[in-house]
């Protein structure tokens, strides 16, 4: 049963947003607003632990008593499904589906993220935000990842004005709860935190090219949520 949850978190500088469906600007206009979402968990029983676990322990060289992690980045994604309920059961899983043979030979662990936005910009908290999730590489163990549903063909820039508004709030959200919380970075522009020391992957052959959530929106949220002043990657030279 789905359980909403409303944190007494106010958001003071949250940036309100352009309703014309053709626009993802966001105005500066600062408004006052409680951030509102669903808690819908994903399966993660003792299988799903211990394969994060040996994930660790064969990516990042770590072994470790549980799968608890001190967020440092947040990483936002599209899911490629236009339907939320596809998206979701596609992270819902324990086990990697069977159609994912580019990340197969990396891990059965099934792909997943801390939360997931719907079109309307309803979010939906899918599993404990301080546990670790696969859902970018080499980055999973301080990274918190918030999916959209939405990039059509993993191609179109097409997520809405509803959902820039939410990832704005939650990226407030989540820098308030964890001050330790330093970079905002796209999933396409994972492979520039190679460089710093956040980086784990120990396979340098395990890379995917990613496009998500386009250029477009990250820009509109790191100017909407500016005053951060969270990092973006290294750039490449």
């Amino acid at each position: 049963m789905r359980k909403t949850l409303l944190l007494s978190i106010t958001l003071l500088a949250l940036t309100a947003c352009a309703k014309e469906p053709q626009t993802l600007q966001c105005t500066t206009k600062p408004i006052q607003l409680p951030l509102h979402f669903i808690d819908k968990p994903i399966d993660f029983g003792q299988e799903r632990i211990a394969m994060t676990k040996a994930y660790i322990r064969q990516h990042y060289g770590k072994k470790v008593n549980d799968i608890t992690i001190t967020p440092k980045i947040i990483v936002l994604h599209w899911t490629a499904e236009m339907s939320f309920d596809k998206s979701f059961n596609r992270l819902k899983p324990q086990k990697l589906l069977t159609d994912r043979k580019d990340i197969a030979k990396a891990s059965q662990l099934n792909v997943s993220a801390q939360f997931l936005v719907d079109r309307d910009g309803t979010i939906y908290r899918l599993m404990p935000e301080n546990w670790m999730a696969r859902h970018v590489i080499g980055l999973n163990y301080s990274s918190i990842g918030i999916e959209n549903v939405g990039g059509k063909g993993n191609k179109a820039e097409d997520l809405t004005p509803a959902q820039l508004r939410s990832n704005i709030a939650l990226v407030r959200y989540l820098k308030e709860k964890y001050p330790t919380i330093k970079y905002l970075i796209g999933h396409y522009e994972y492979t520039q935190m190679e460089s710093t020391p956040l980086w784990l992957e120990r396979d340098k052959g395990y890379r995917t090219v990613k496009a998500d959530p386009g250029p477009k929106f990250m820009s509109d949220v790191r100017k909407a949520v500016a005053e951060l002043k969270l990092k973006m990657p290294p750039q490449d030279k």
